[in-house]
């Protein structure tokens, strides 16, 4: 009996100790690489989990597989005059007339597509006390008296996550809300008084001025330029995570992406997927927003998505939102 005892106290051992090194050693060190990279850029580009490619791999070997997965930064310049907006109705009373969502459905991850016809009722929203605390993207979308919205860039904050202090630059109905982000250059997107939305990896404030901008925020990285990809290998270099992304067609409808992550049900997507998916959709021009817990789609005042935050929505600085009416004032295929 003590034999026995003794045989199934060592195969425990084995079990608890031995397989879960031998299974490190295999992502690691073995000939899985793809499995390695999506594990690293996954850990890498979280806040509390990056010693999951830290304890085992070099700084240096953490930067290649990083550099080897990320989009392509030398891209070709944006050709602004390609995307014709086309006519939409705009005298309709019903604000989710020219709104249509769209279930997103892989084996690893869900999420939901809005496309918005008129990309004049696509606006740069805030927190209403913008630099001291956040809000949820439905909070926002309320306050603008807005159907829709998705949350939009990022924000420096402590452990506390109030979402208060955006990262980057902010403009917002021409008016820049981040003065401290005036001096050098930032990774943005945005939409022109025509309503073209325009994407860079480095526009200083000066040039967006003279873009025209209406409204624009930083994050990062560009998807699609011109219709064409940027990420031709590998995942993205982001991992698998909770997604939100934008992006417009050449008849100027723009597309709000989110993908839920962190769940049971969907474990998250990479760059590679919102980019597939975008495409699909027939994105021209596409740009990746603050994803993880901040990741959120509301539409007539309902959560869409399922935000992977313990308290369902975290505090974000700004959002994208859709405007319950049209603000087409002008022929928006004027250069």
């Amino acid at each position: 009996m003590k034999k026995f005892f003794k045989t199934i106290t060592l195969f425990l051992l084995f079990q608890i100790i031995y397989i879960p090194i031998l299974a490190v050693c295999l992502v690691f060190y073995g000939p899985f690489e793809n499995t390695k990279d999506m594990i690293v850029t996954t850990a890498m580009t979280t806040m509390s989990h990056q010693y999951f490619a830290t304890w085992f791999l070099s700084d240096e070997e953490i930067a290649e597989i990083l550099k080897r997965n990320r989009p392509q930064e030398d891209i070709e310049d944006q050709d602004i005059n390609k995307i014709e907006i086309a006519e939409v109705n705009t005298n309709s009373t019903d604000p989710k007339e020219g709104i249509e969502i769209i279930n997103i459905e892989a084996d690893t991850y869900k999420g939901y597509l809005m496309i918005i016809d008129d990309p004049s009722r696509v606006k740069l929203a805030t927190a209403p006390r913008l630099g001291v605390v956040g809000a949820t993207t439905s909070q926002i979308v309320k306050e603008y008296d807005a159907i829709a919205g998705i949350n939009a860039g990022g924000f420096d904050d402590d452990a506390l996550g109030t979402g208060g202090k955006p990262s980057g630059i902010i403009i917002e109905d021409g008016v820049l809300k981040t003065p401290d982000a005036a001096a050098g250059s930032h990774s943005i997107v945005g939409f022109d008084e025509s309503n073209r939305m325009v994407i860079s990896y480095s526009m200083t404030y000066e040039e967006m001025q003279e873009a025209g901008l209406r409204c624009a925020v930083s994050f990062s990285p560009v998807i699609i330029i011109n219709g064409q990809p940027t990420i031709y290998s590998g995942n993205g270099g982001w991992g698998v995570q909770p997604r939100t992304a934008i992006a417009q067609r050449q008849d100027g409808a723009v597309m709000f992406l989110v993908i839920d992550g962190r769940q049971a049900d969907s474990l998250g997507g990479t760059l590679k997927n919102v980019q597939d998916i975008l495409l699909s959709y027939g994105a021209y021009n596409a740009f990746n927003l603050d994803g993880g817990a901040s990741s959120t789609m509301v539409f007539d005042s309902k959560l869409v998505n399922n935000p992977s935050d313990i308290m369902s929505e975290r505090y974000v600085s700004s959002a994208f939102i859709v405007t319950k009416t049209s603000q087409q004032t002008t022929a928006s295929n004027n250069p």
